[in-house]
């Protein structure tokens, strides 16, 4: 059986991973992963397929881009939805972890984009990965919300992970 691994697929950090909407032809990737929960990035609700395979993994998801759907698509998420996302990723009891959207370009990226900022990366860099994620679909108006965002909205988790 071969493994291949979600479109735009990384590792973050050690068990953090992120992608975009994963296909049958992923689960069993997926599934070595031993994922504990998904924070689901993208407006619209994710395939029947992937659901059913979240529930017989006994995975917990939490979808948290539905309010793009009342917003314009091509602006940045919310900082609400940023916060929401940033608290779960930084508590290490939700580990193994991925975040995903539609692609894993541009909501996914701009997460980690504020996750790297939190980590105290530099501007250039957090850019040049979220531009190497989001190939030729950069958007400006993502950047500049991972650059405009006030890290200090954030909690530390009282289990926060080892490379914060």
């Amino acid at each position: 059986m071969s493994l291949i691994p979600p479109v735009n697929f990384g590792m973050v950090e050690e068990d953090l991973y992120r992608s975009g909407q994963p296909n049958a032809l992923n689960f069993p990737f997926l599934e070595k992963l031993g994922l504990k929960m998904i924070v689901y990035l993208a407006p619209d609700d994710p395939s029947e397929q992937f659901l059913n395979f979240i529930d017989d993994q006994e995975i917990e998801f939490i979808h948290l881009g539905a309010d793009a759907i009342t917003r314009n698509p091509w602006n940045p998420i919310s900082e609400e939805v940023a916060i929401s996302a940033l608290h779960l990723i930084l508590d290490i009891k939700n580990y193994p972890m991925a975040i995903m959207c539609n692609l894993g370009r541009h909501r996914t990226g701009t997460i980690v984009g504020c996750l790297r900022k939190l980590q105290k990366w530099n501007l250039t860099s957090i850019f040049e990965e979220y531009r190497r994620h989001a190939g030729t679909k950069v958007r400006l108006m993502n950047e500049q919300f991972i650059e405009l965002f006030d890290i200090d909205l954030l909690p530390i988790s009282q289990n926060p992970p080892k490379w914060l």
